[in-house]
């Protein structure tokens, strides 16, 4: 299974600027999460013939399965997955939720049909930069990827999670320097040029840096968004933090803070409740009940 993490400090993605959390998508991760693999898959079956879900939701859907011990739901998906435009060829092949299929003689069949396609989207790319931007997306997660276990293991007072915010903002300044001289020189780094996954590095760098930053590229990730060449979902967080920073009231409500006495996530406050599913269903969103579920809201 795929996970990104940011938003205020902490937001699951289940895949590269997709937002999966309408209807029961989110209770079928909440499944997987709590390792009920069959119950997460049978929800995920519900999902997917709504005809909402992103290539990530096949793929999120194959894992379970798969881990459920139903290799033909798993290929199934897998190749549907693949049909609708996953790329991210690496880490299909690491994740361990997947183990299970390398001796099964479609997986050869299957990474066969990704490299065919990949070799075709990638014609065009500016490969040096792709794989420039991959790796600085690698850098961005890796200590977000231990944020959830050192709070649950020590504490945000304790020793260790200073360590762990130290180490996280060095590596984002050294990001951040790496990402203005890409943009300075190529423009914003659209899909077409760099493909889905690289593209998003460029977005969770500028989501993860200072005000200043934030604000003076949020228009170009606004053209881009405009042009199919970045998420909506990704321009509608940024909205949402710039307006944050500036103590205004968010628009798409993806914004968490932390209650410094509860110690508990609670969304920042949004302008026009009434028609917040609304907009957030414009910007490719899911219901703010789904996505409030994330945190037990």
């Amino acid at each position: 299974m795929k996970k990104f993490v940011y938003a205020f400090f902490l937001l699951l993605l289940l895949g590269p600027g997709q937002y999966a959390f309408a209807q029961t998508a989110s209770d079928a991760f909440a499944r997987y999460q709590a390792k009920d693999y069959k119950g997460s898959g049978q929800l995920y079956d519900q999902f997917l013939k709504t005809g909402k879900a992103t290539s990530t939701d096949y793929y999120n859907a194959a894992c379970s399965w798969a881990l459920a011990g139903d290799k033909n739901k798993a290929f199934t998906y897998l190749n549907q997955a693949v049909t609708k435009g996953w790329e991210n060829k690496s880490h299909l092949q690491k994740d361990t939720d997947l183990a299970s299929l390398h001796t099964d003689k479609r997986w050869a069949k299957l990474v066969q049909d990704l490299d065919a396609k990949l070799a075709k989207l990638e014609a065009n790319y500016n490969k040096p930069l792709k794989a420039q931007l991959e790796k600085i997306l690698e850098t961005d997660q890796l200590y977000r990827a231990m944020v959830d276990s050192v709070q649950k293991n020590y504490g945000m007072e304790s020793q260790q999670w200073k360590d762990l915010m130290a180490k996280m903002e060095a590596q984002d300044k050294i990001n951040q320097q790496q990402l203005v001289e890409i943009i300075e020189k190529h423009g914003w780094p659209g899909k077409s040029l760099v493909g889905q996954q690289a593209s998003q590095a460029a977005f969770l760098v500028i989501q993860h840096s200072d005000r200043e930053l934030m604000e003076k590229y949020l228009p170009l990730l606004r053209e881009a968004a405009a042009k199919g060449e970045a998420s909506k979902s990704s321009l509608a967080l940024m909205e949402d933090r710039v307006r944050m920073n500036r103590g205004l009231p968010q628009l798409y409500g993806s914004q968490m803070q932390m209650n410094p006495t509860t110690k508990k996530y609670e969304l920042y406050k949004v302008e026009d409740e009434a028609n917040l599913d609304k907009r957030r269903a414009e910007m490719g969103l899911g219901p703010i009940s789904e996505y409030l579920k994330l945190f037990n809201q």
